[in-house]
């Protein structure tokens, strides 16, 4: 089974991509399949809603998008990390968001599959959780199952990242509770004989 992680800060190295290695060590240790997208790495323009993708067309927009959606695509769960600007995601990953809505209108192909959220921020209530509900508003609305740290919406952790260690433990629960449900669906999967 496969975990992808999407880092949604246009910085190379900082405290998002940090928390996300971090979330992809869990699942890495439990025996999944990861996948880390640096958005740092890639470039993605912006959805203009041309329609091309509800006609069942390919988006005619040349950049890393297509890339992106085959590895959400390929996924079993997904990670999702974003530092906060300005209260909620970065435009960067606002930007992948809308560009995976031929994902939706083309058959719904992120239906069922297991997300959880990371955010960190400036401040221990830096908009941390705003930035969780933009992230789990983009799983609820692609029909996602959603998962949170066992007690709160996820992965919240305050800069410096490496220094926060109840941060890290959020991160860290969150990524374990999207490997239980994971392992959880996939025995379920085994008992009932396949799809």
């Amino acid at each position: 089974m496969m975990v992808v992680g999407i880092c949604g800060s246009p910085k190379k190295g900082g405290n998002t991509e940090f928390l996300l290695n971090e979330a992809l060590a869990v699942a890495g240790e439990r025996g999944f399949d990861t996948q880390r997208l640096l958005i740092s790495e890639m470039k993605v323009d912006f959805c203009n809603d041309c329609g091309d993708c509800s006609k069942g067309r390919p988006c005619p927009k040349e950049d890393d998008a297509a890339a992106i959606l085959s590895s959400l695509e390929r996924a079993d769960g997904i990670i999702i990390a974003s530092p906060v600007y300005f209260g909620s995601v970065t435009a960067q990953l606002k930007a992948v968001f809308d560009r995976t809505i031929p994902l939706r209108r083309q058959g719904f192909r992120l239906k069922d599959k297991i997300g959880c959220a990371i955010s960190v921020g400036g401040s221990r209530n830096g908009g941390q959780e705003k930035t969780l509900e933009t992230v789990h508003a983009w799983m609820h609305i692609h029909g996602m199952i959603v998962v949170g740290d066992n007690a709160h919406f996820g992965g919240i952790a305050v800069r410096p990242a490496a220094e926060d260690r109840i941060g890290r433990k959020t991160v860290v629960a969150s990524a374990n509770k999207l490997c239980d449900l994971l392992e959880r669906t996939e025995k379920q999967r085994s008992c009932w004989g396949g799809d």
